[in-house]
């Protein structure tokens, strides 16, 4: 027997219409910022991040594809790129020899440094500054709502993203500054 569709309703549909605008709008300024004053994109931007908040801002390239929410054929490609840049490098993981690590280096940590202050500028000018205290609550809690309800695989709080621990830690160690608190 076949369902019936679960067809919006009108202020559904006026909803889903502005939060796909909104996103849309928001990530655009979000990816024209970065790419204009520090030649990255968003997402390498992410991963960057990511990196510099593991431990040894290092992570295993599963945990970092989740932790990113890329695949792991897109994330392989993203840290070739920041290989390149000499910002990201890719080791075997010691105590897995399927596994390999990406570990922020300190090039990339200072291109990360250099790129934060007008990122987080930007996301206050383009979110937190349009919203009342009452509403970025409000919008916390949608947003651990819909990552609380992804089933696991697609990205939600079951997948790991509050944080990834890394494993092969021990044999990564190095002193490096603090993460830089903004994604």
């Amino acid at each position: 027997m076949a369902h019936s569709p679960r067809w919006l309703t009108s202020e559904e549909q006026r909803a889903w219409r502005l939060f796909l605008t909104a996103n849309h709008i928001l990530f655009s300024a979000l990816e024209g910022q970065l790419q204009r004053d520090s030649d990255i994109t968003h997402g390498y931007y992410e991963i960057l991040v990511r990196l510099s908040e593991a431990d040894d801002h290092a992570l295993r390239m599963n945990q970092l594809a989740e932790a990113s929410t890329s695949s792991k054929s897109r994330l392989s490609h993203a840290v070739a790129r920041l290989e390149e840049r000499g910002w990201v490098e890719r080791i075997d993981c010691p105590t897995d020899r399927r596994g390999q690590v990406a570990r922020l280096t300190d090039l990339g940590y200072a291109a990360l440094e250099a790129a934060a202050p007008g990122h987080a500028e930007q996301v206050r000018r383009s979110l937190f500054d349009r919203l009342t205290s009452d509403q970025v609550s409000q919008l916390a809690d949608i947003s651990e709502a819909i990552l609380t309800g992804a089933p696991p695989g697609e990205g939600g709080l079951a997948d790991g993203l509050g944080g990834c621990a890394t494993a092969c830690d021990s044999e990564l160690e190095a002193e490096r500054p603090a993460a830089i608190p903004t994604s």
